[in-house]
């Protein structure tokens, strides 16, 4: 019998394959072009999108904090943005409600309340769009300890069936027929 192999380190990188080369989710079953596989080959596994955002699924390990610290800052810069640009729209409604009259004022708010509608479905589709770049920018993962563990034990279990597969295989493990008289 050979010696068990290591079990893979816990660093696994994201590939893409293609729409037509696209397999179930290790997780949810769904069709995902995403997979995770060691440096070494020795095990990969299709994932979703969205198990690669989920801190109890794995965390991606950033190489540089360079680039790190530079996203950081422009993701703070952007909230800054959008919040100033909340607080001056805030701003203005809130001087036109007092200078119009109340039937004005029912027709703007019609009007305000699509737009809002719009505005929120327009940010649900850029926080949507910011995952799947986040989920993107990030070229290496680590996963939890307990989905590593579950990845560990099927690699095990593949081992022990390939090795329960070749002794089967050897000569000496069927017993063999009774010789003698009857």
């Amino acid at each position: 019998m050979s010696t068990p192999s290591a079990p893979p380190k816990n660093l696994y990188h994201l590939r893409r394959v293609a729409d037509a080369s696209a397999k179930p989710c290790f997780v949810c079953y769904r069709q995902s072009t995403s997979v995770l596989i060691t440096p070494d080959h020795s095990d990969f596994f299709y994932t979703c999108a969205g198990h690669l955002q989920d801190s109890g699924f794995c965390t991606p390990v950033v190489d540089e904090p360079e680039d790190a610290e530079k996203r950081r800052k422009e993701e703070l810069q952007k909230e800054v943005e959008r919040v100033k640009s909340e607080w001056d729209e805030r701003q203005k409604k809130k001087k036109q409600t007092e200078s119009d009259k109340k039937e004005d004022k029912n027709k703007k708010e019609d009007k305000d309340k699509d737009k809002d509608k719009e505005g929120e479905k327009e940010k649900e589709k850029e926080k949507e769009g910011e995952k799947d770049a986040a989920a993107t920018a990030a070229r290496v993962f680590t996963l939890h300890k307990k989905i590593y563990d579950m990845r560990v034990a099927r690699l095990r279990q593949i081992a022990q069936a390939k090795r329960n597969q070749q002794l089967m295989k050897s000569p000496g493990f069927w017993p063999s027929v009774p010789k003698g008289g009857v």
